[in-house]
């Protein structure tokens, strides 16, 4: 073969070499691309919970110059836009906490009880028609909700409950219950599926009816996945607003009654928000107080289910 025979065959060798070296550093680039925009993704969950953080805790030292924090833990009245403030947190934690209550009392039995009909009884059409009609609750804004409990719920329930107020924390809590149902239905219901069929044929095998085997081993061993769409209702109630601002009242008022009206500590947030406080007021400082405390309350939630899940996964 001649040398020029030979530089001809070699070209296009050396053509596909520069070809593939391009190519791959056009895929390293675009590999390098996704990654860097899948990091920006994540870290943006990162950086806006640091904002909001810090956003939380710069207006809450402003409050806290002026009001002490033993103070704010201890006081039994929450008054801080009238002429004679008073600062205790407790009346807005106490309506939190019993609207809260409340929702769960409703939501947790009711929605655990759906899933596991749904995941272990139901036949396969009844569950595909049952759940997204369940999930659409969760579509509905929280204002129908409450109006629904203001018009609707509160004058059925004061026919049956004695003492029962216009405004009351026991109408707006079973309402909120009613919305959180889906969100426990669901999860809960993936959670169930999930469990390997090979351990409800072993049940079977050993005799086991369906609910003996629902309730005792598939209940047990979705534990993990039923406790976060527990902590997920918790949260969700928590951080409820219309309903208990529109059913519940807007005054604070330091009882664990849920007969009696009461504010929670957003809707105090809301009330506030609306009103024409200047920036710096010390009202208007107190919203950020009242949300941190909100957080720090939510915070503790979670990392509760967080131990609980693990507790249970290390169980199951």
């Amino acid at each position: 073969m001649s040398a020029i025979e030979t530089g001809q065959a070699v070209l296009p060798q050396r053509r596909l070499a520069l070809a593939s070296a391009a190519q791959r550093r056009r895929l390293a680039l675009l590999e390098w691309g996704i990654e860097s925009l899948l990091f920006l993704a994540a870290a943006s969950s990162i950086l806006i919970t640091v904002g909001i953080v810090g956003v939380l805790v710069y207006e809450s030292l402003g409050f806290f110059r002026h009001v002490s924090l033993w103070r704010f833990l201890t006081d039994k009245e929450w008054t801080p836009l009238f002429a004679n403030p008073q600062y205790g947190i407790w009346p807005l934690l106490t309506g939190t906490l019993v609207t809260t209550t409340v929702a769960l009392a409703v939501a947790l039995p009711v929605g655990t009880i759906t899933a596991m009909y749904l995941s272990e009884f139901a036949p396969a059409w009844l569950r595909e028609a049952v759940k997204p009609v369940l999930e659409l609750l969760s579509a509905v804004p929280t204002v129908v909700y409450g109006y629904f409990a203001l018009l609707f719920v509160s004058p059925i329930l004061q026919r049956i409950v004695p003492g029962l107020e216009g405004f009351n924390m026991l109408s707006a809590g079973i309402v909120m219950g009613i919305m959180i149902v889906p969100y426990v239905t669901s999860l809960s219901e993936d959670a169930m599926r999930s469990v390997p069929m090979l351990l409800r044929e072993g049940a079977y095998a050993m005799g086991a009816n369906r609910l003996v085997t629902a309730t005792q081993v598939v209940f047990p061993a979705a534990l993990s996945g039923i406790a976060a769409a527990y902590v997920l209702g918790i949260a969700r109630a928590i951080g409820e607003t219309m309903i208990v601002a529109i059913a519940a009242g807007t005054q604070p008022n330091l009882t664990f009654d849920p007969r009696q009206g009461a504010a929670t500590v957003t809707a105090y947030i809301v009330q506030v928000s609306l009103g024409d406080l200047p920036h710096g007021s010390i009202g208007y400082q107190s919203i950020f107080a009242a949300g941190i405390t909100l957080m720090l309350v939510t915070l503790g939630f979670n990392i509760l289910g967080y131990y609980l899940r693990r507790r249970f996964r290390e169980a199951y």
